[in-house]
């Protein structure tokens, strides 16, 4: 079985990819992880990658799906995989569709967790961290004992620029200029499915338990 996520950021949609990855013994392939993975071996790709990383321009799809068909291809995708960050253009989702039927192979399922906007501007802007130690709290769902006081470490708590509700509000502009048109291309594959993700993560999983059965 091979998933994609969709879902606008914080959306939940990495939450929910790690949970079926590990309910399913499937790996959950991270886009940022590959990366990573590659630039840190110094791999051929990661070094090709990072030739267009350094001049700040964006690594093209065909080589973001190379580098991706490399990590698919590991004996522990040989029964599927949760992709999770790609595809996030309409040629992105091409290039992979392509390659993959070169090796007879396809994608089996999209999920889309589906959140309106203002749903997220609250949901992201309400999140603090704490610098020192790294945990992280939510003004409305997890709050910290003592307004503004991490409980671990007695720090400050902070809003990171990320979080902020102009930045949220930028982030999704762009997640519905180039992303969301891939809810089409899968619906008209009939291979997307869509769950509410304004439930608590525990329903949204349990939705998307019953898609793949």
């Amino acid at each position: 079985m091979k998933i994609i996520m969709l879902g606008a950021p914080g959306a939940g949609k990495g939450t929910q990819a790690k949970m079926i990855a590990e309910k399913y013994h499937l790996p959950h392939v991270s886009t940022g992880d590959i990366f990573r993975a590659n630039l840190k071996e110094g791999t051929e790709l990661g070094k090709k990658a990072k030739e267009y990383m350094d001049k700040g321009a964006l690594v093209p799809d065909e080589l973001t799906v190379e580098i991706l068909l490399d990590r698919v291809a590991k004996d522990d995708c040989k029964n599927g995989y949760v992709l999770d960050g790609f595809p996030r253009t309409i040629p992105q989702a091409e290039v992979l569709d392509k390659e993959l039927e070169k090796l007879g192979d396809k994608v089996d399922l999209a999920i889309d967790v589906e959140v309106p906007d203002e749903n997220i501007v609250r949901r992201m802007s309400g999140r603090r961290a704490c610098l020192k130690c790294g945990a992280t709290y939510h003004i409305e769902h997890i709050p910290p004992k003592q307004e503004g006081i991490c409980d671990n470490c007695g720090e400050p708590l902070v809003q990171r620029d990320d979080d902020k509700p102009e930045t949220v509000q930028k982030r999704l502009t762009v997640y519905h200029d180039q992303t969301a048109p891939l809810i089409d291309y899968y619906t008209k594959k009939n291979i997307l499915k869509t769950v509410d993700g304004t439930q608590d993560m525990e329903a949204v999983f349990a939705d998307i338990v019953k898609l793949v059965g």
